[in-house]
């Protein structure tokens, strides 16, 4: 779609959301538009789904989304335009924010903060599986040069995730980009990686009293984003009291000594134990009974991605191979999106027209490069059955490699390119649960959508 259709696409989206006056809050992820609107009531659905390039809309609590794609960014860029806002400006109301409960917090803390960083993770992670994938095939030997060259093209982002995640955290929670990105600096500082490293010392003491524990952050989630969440509040505390006249240099020195410090002694240690608790109640789940923890995993699975809070999986396996080395969750996330391909193939056989036809065919293509709402919004909300179809499939598949305890060793990206990814001691189990998923995901949504309600 072309530049100046996109703008009109983007007038009407404003005109059919209540105007510019009725929106509070906008941003986006990987394909979403996301609104946060002071009025619901003003919202034309209908008009909004029948626009060019819209794939369908949702609500997340109060949060409307609007589902446009791989190209999102450029309808938000223009989106940022016509509200006359920057980008680092987006989501400040004229007013006090709403009051939100934990759940609708949470999963705009997660799209907010993850959704802009996941084409840098997700591109390093396919490298990072590409290149696992050459090793385990003994194409190339991971003591050459090469390997060495091609492992830092993939493994500096992980290693340096926080840096990321606190420039991503500073917009979602309005503060300072580069004292956020200082936070990240802290914690990553060599001092404390190397000290981590040895596990010679548990603890700095801060003038001979104050213990500042030692932990490798490199790799984590959770500390940097408590951290900047903290720092949003201090910032803003010391800008209060700080004369005007002094604010330029004092301001940013007592956020960076106050925020940093606290986040060395409270926040960092805190958000470290936290992710261990996290992996501790996965592990009691998969402890319990790997197929108990992909029956769950492939139930909540479709619909997480149906309302947009499929995001929240993300720090969940990020933690868990900065501290495991390896996730389960990945490869359950991959069988998800096969049983949305599949149900979509399925429907195909309902379509009477090309058009419509061709509109299932790009969205079985998009679910098999890893985007799977075309396929969601544009046929499984159009025929449900074809999404419980999916949800079946998603649960069996997922209980199938649970079962045999399929893992991935590296993020990487739920598309047909992760493959070489899984090549190793689990990949025949992981083939067979691709297969499965997709065979019973297409033959039940056949079974649902054409045959049952052929008349």
């Amino acid at each position: 779609m072309k530049e100046m259709e996109k703008q009109q696409v983007v007038e009407k989206i404003m005109e059919y959301v209540g105007g510019k006056e009725n929106i509070e809050n906008a941003w986006h992820c990987m394909t979403r538009l996301r609104f946060d609107l002071k009025d619901r009531s003003l919202v034309k659905e209908d008009e909004i789904k029948a626009l060019d390039g819209v794939m369908g809309i949702q609500y997340a609590k109060e949060q409307l989304q609007i589902v446009l794609g791989t190209s999102v960014h450029k309808y938000y860029e223009i989106l940022m335009q016509m509200l006359d806002l920057k980008e680092d400006e987006a989501g400040k109301p004229a007013g006090e924010e709403k009051k939100k409960d934990v759940i609708t917090w949470f999963m705009d803390m997660v799209s907010g903060v993850f959704g802009p960083i996941v084409p840098a993770i997700a591109g390093a992670g396919m490298i990072k599986g590409l290149i696992g994938g050459l090793v385990a095939l003994g194409l190339i030997s991971n003591a050459t040069d090469t390997y060495k060259v091609i492992d830092m093209l993939a493994s500096g982002v992980f290693n340096f995730l926080p840096f990321f995640i606190a420039a991503s955290a500073a917009k979602k929670f309005k503060t300072n980009q580069y004292i956020a990105i200082a936070m990240a600096s802290i914690i990553m500082y060599p001092t404390m990686v190397n000290a981590a490293a040895a596990g010679e010392v548990s603890s700095f003491l801060f003038g001979g009293v104050i213990p500042v524990p030692v932990f490798n952050y490199s790799g984590s989630v959770i500390p940097i984003i408590f951290s900047v969440f903290a720092l949003s509040y201090i910032h803003k505390w010391v800008d209060r009291i700080v004369p005007e006249a002094a604010r330029t240099v004092v301001t940013p020195t007592l956020s960076i000594f106050i925020s940093g410090f606290f986040t060395l002694v409270v926040i960092g240690p805190i958000g470290i134990y936290l992710g261990k608790a996290l992996a501790w109640v996965l592990d009691l789940v998969f402890g319990i009974s790997p197929i108990l923890a992909g029956f769950i995993m492939g139930l909540i699975r479709p619909a997480s991605i149906l309302v947009g809070m499929h995001h929240a999986m993300t720090p969940i396996a990020l933690e868990n191979f900065a501290t495991k080395g390896w996730d389960m969750l990945m490869p359950m996330m991959f069988i998800a999106n096969l049983s949305i391909v599949g149900a979509a193939c399925g429907c195909y056989f309902k379509e009477t027209t090309q058009k419509d036809r061709s509109i299932v065919l790009s969205a079985v293509l998009s679910g098999i490069l890893g985007i799977t709402e075309p396929a969601l919004f544009g046929v499984l909300t159009k025929y449900k059955k074809g999404f419980l179809a999916a949800t079946i499939a998603s649960c069996v598949g997922c209980m199938f490699i649970g079962a045999f305890g399929v893992r991935l060793y590296g993020y990487i990206t739920s598309s047909v390119f992760s493959i070489p990814a899984y090549i190793g001691p689990y990949f025949i189990w992981a083939a067979l649960g691709w297969i499965m998923t997709v065979a019973i995901s297409f033959a039940l949504s056949y079974l649902f959508v054409v045959k049952m309600d052929r008349k």
